[in-house]
């Protein structure tokens, strides 16, 4: 009998051949702010960001590279910005993972990808939010009188922080259902069951993802 480990640890050479567009990259950083939002969500994951092409040929040198689109700050850049996987390995301080799609969810994006890609294409350029980043990740306060008006967001699509984008990105391709994208954290987006039973760390020391895959996103909508 074989035990399928939910964690795996892998190079990223290893696994670059298999992404495909939609997968998920979740980042764990050692930045204060990363720190920080880890204190607050109790979880290891900071950031994420969405694959959006795979294979795409570079002229200069004729090898091919996983591109990313993701709401950071990057190489003195602040924004929805596309990223070299290659290039993020090689400089991120901290974790990074490997969340495939599972084959339900891949399904709905193929049936969908259009609205999906045209969406986070258009998003391209567009400012980074770090207070709705904050608010976001202080949902304690939410149902408090006074107080949920410090952490309760409102969609705002004018500008981005990296799971808001990730988030309306999966409802437009139809992953998940209606959300407010605004209130949703990087550990919410690892923890909906829309992935592979197996998700793969590529960098960093040995962590796994607490709750990973594991909320329909019915219970986690309510």
């Amino acid at each position: 009998m074989t035990i399928c480990q939910q964690h795996q640890q892998k190079q990223y050479a290893q696994i670059r051949g298999q992404m495909q567009p939609g997968d998920i990259i979740a980042f764990g950083g050692n930045s204060l702010f990363s720190k920080w939002a880890k204190f607050t969500t109790r979880s290891v994951v900071t950031h994420v960001a969405v694959v959006i092409k795979t294979k795409v040929l570079d002229e200069d040198n004729e090898r091919y590279f996983n591109q990313a689109i993701e709401a950071t700050s990057y190489n003195g850049k602040c924004g929805v910005m596309l990223t070299r996987l290659s290039e993020r390995v090689a400089t991120y301080d901290g974790d990074m993972w490997w969340l495939p799609l599972n084959s339900h969810a891949r399904a709905n994006l193929e049936n969908n990808k259009t609205a999906f890609f045209d969406f986070l294409f258009q998003q391209n350029h567009k400012p980074y939010d770090i207070c709705q980043l904050f608010g976001s990740a202080v949902d304690a306060t939410d149902h408090i009188p006074f107080l949920k008006e410090i952490s309760l967001n409102s969609e705002d699509f004018s500008s981005w922080f990296c799971s808001e984008l990730v988030a309306e990105a999966m409802e437009r391709g139809k992953i998940i259902g209606s959300v407010n994208a605004s209130e949703v954290t990087p550990i919410d987006i690892c923890r909906l069951n829309v992935f592979d039973e197996q998700y793969v760390q590529f960098r960093g020391a040995p962590k796994k993802i607490t709750g990973y895959n594991s909320l329909p996103f019915e219970c986690w909508q309510s």
